[in-house]
């Protein structure tokens, strides 16, 4: 699908990037979200990590399949679609819940919300294959 790679490539590296960086606490304290030396804002953002890794492995998953020619690709797409849309909503709603707006990491989330609804009417919208 047209356009798709790079948003899986930006999407997918940005996560494993986020991980190493976070582990090794590369970022300033300034870039950190509010309440970050909370332990419990520290266990919800880690609670983050299986479901982002799992984004990343289905969203590069389905470019290596479809550089192969295999039609399995649309159905990891879609997980991964669906599962960034998931990542970027659970951010927002606990941010707005918590009445925090810090409009870099809300970017960041509203990024993850709103790019897979382009890419998963192509999924919905299409007939199944019978390949």
């Amino acid at each position: 699908m047209k356009g798709l790679k790079p948003f899986f490539f930006v999407t997918d590296i940005g996560f494993i990037v986020y991980w190493l960086v976070t582990f090794f606490h590369l970022l300033p304290d300034s870039a950190l979200f509010k309440d970050y030396d909370n332990p419990v804002i520290v266990a919800w953002n880690w609670s983050f990590f299986p479901l982002d890794l799992l984004i990343s492995f289905t969203g590069l998953l389905s470019i290596y399949l479809q550089r192969n020619k295999r039609a399995a690709w649309r159905n990891w797409a879609l997980i991964s679609l669906v599962l960034t849309f998931c990542s970027g909503l659970q951010a927002i709603a606990f941010w707005g819940f918590r009445g925090d707006f810090d409009a870099a990491w809300w970017a960041f989330n509203l990024y993850l919300m709103i790019y897979p609804l382009f890419f998963l009417r192509y999924f919905i919208a299409r007939e199944p294959s019978s390949a």
